[in-house]
């Protein structure tokens, strides 16, 4: 626990924690929250997804960006990996609330829970978060 000292003039109060009076500060508590399952849009679209599927597995963390200016869908949502490639959307279906909650400035994110490649489709299954 803290203790407060008074050092010097009577309206100079010093926080003192820890061992000879070095301050702690704490980090800030984050935690991921789950919100939903779904997959990723559009991924026989991408180029080159082929070549990409193998570099992507269960588990991978995948970046969310908002599309407004989309002329098929003004609540879209772009999924990219971890290195900035797009790899689709958040299905049209899907997307009203997540868009919302991304334009409030909520963090949200994806990660990979299922992978299957079905001809030149490949079909990936995602858990979307919530940073808090």
């Amino acid at each position: 626990m803290s203790d407060i000292i008074k050092t010097g003039g009577k309206d100079i109060v010093s926080l003192m924690h820890g061992k000879n009076g070095e301050l702690t500060v704490p980090k800030p508590f984050e935690h991921e929250i789950f919100l939903f399952d779904t997959y990723v849009a559009g991924t026989s679209h991408v180029t080159g997804i082929e070549d990409l599927a193998p570099h992507l597995a269960v588990g991978d963390r995948l970046e969310f960006f908002r599309e407004p200016e989309n002329l098929y869908d003004n609540q879209a949502i772009v999924v990219k990996n971890a290195d900035g490639i797009k790899i689709g959307y958040v299905p049209k279906s899907d997307n009203a609330v997540f868009s919302r909650l991304m334009d409030a400035g909520k963090l949200l994110f994806g990660k990979i829970t299922s992978k299957e490649m079905k001809g030149k489709w490949l079909k990936l299954g995602i858990g979307i978060y919530l940073r808090d």
